[in-house]
C-alpha cells in the first residue's frame, strides 16, 4: 500500500501530466516544472498517512512517518514555487535523520549503526550525483538535505515528548 501511494500514483500523475502537456519533460529540471507533480506526490502522501492512521492494523509510527513525508513533500512544493531546492536532498536527509533517531533509541545496537552509516554514504552518493550532473546547485543540494533532516529531526522530537 505504501509502494501504491508513495511511487505508483505520484508517477502516474506524472506521467498524465506529461501526457496533456503540462509538462515538458519527465524529467523536471525546471523550477517550474515542478509544483504540479509535488502537489500530486503531497495529496497521495496524504492520503496514504489517511489510511495508516485509520486502520489499526498499522503501526502508529508508519503513519506518523507518512505524515513527516508529506509535510516534507509540501514544503518541496511551496519553496519549489521560489526556488528549486532538491528534493532528493529533501528525502536522504529525512532517511539519515531517520536512522539517527532510531540509533540514538537504541546505541547498543550495531545493527543499527551500520545502517545508520549507509544512509550516510548513500545520501553523499545522491547529493554528489545530483552536483555532478549540474541538477542542483550546492546551496540546493544543501538546502534539501537541511528541509529533509529538520522535518524527520522535529516529528521525532515531538513524537518522543508527546
Amino acid at each position: 500500500m505504501v509502494f501504491v501511494f508513495t511511487f505508483v500514483l505520484p508517477t502516474l500523475g506524472t506521467g498524465v501530466l506529461y501526457w496533456f502537456g503540462q509538462l515538458d519533460s519527465l524529467l523536471l529540471r525546471e523550477r517550474s516544472q515542478r509544483p504540479l507533480p509535488l502537489l500530486l506526490a503531497t495529496f497521495s502522501f496524504g492520503m496514504a498517512a489517511t489510511v495508516l492512521i485509520q486502520r489499526t492494523i498499522f503501526d502508529v509510527l508508519l503513519g506518523q512517518m507518512m505524515v513527516g513525508m508529506m509535510l516534507a513533500v509540501f514544503l518541496t512544493f511551496l519553496i519549489s514555487l521560489s526556488w528549486k531546492i532538491s528534493a532528493h536532498g529533501v528525502g536522504v536527509g529525512g532517511m539519515v535523520s531517520l536512522f539517527i533517531l532510531l540509533y540514538l533509541s537504541k546505541p547498543q545496537s550495531q545493527w543499527l549503526l551500520w545502517w545508520l552509516l549507509g544512509a550516510v554514504v548513500v545520501a553523499g552518493a545522491v547529493l554528489s550525483a545530483r552536483l555532478a550532473l549540474e541538477a542542483h546547485t550546492p546551496s540546493q543540494a544543501w538546502a534539501g538535505l537541511a528541509l529533509g533532516a529538520g522535518v524527520v529531526l522535529g516529528i521525532g522530537t515531538g513524537i518522543r515528548l508527546g
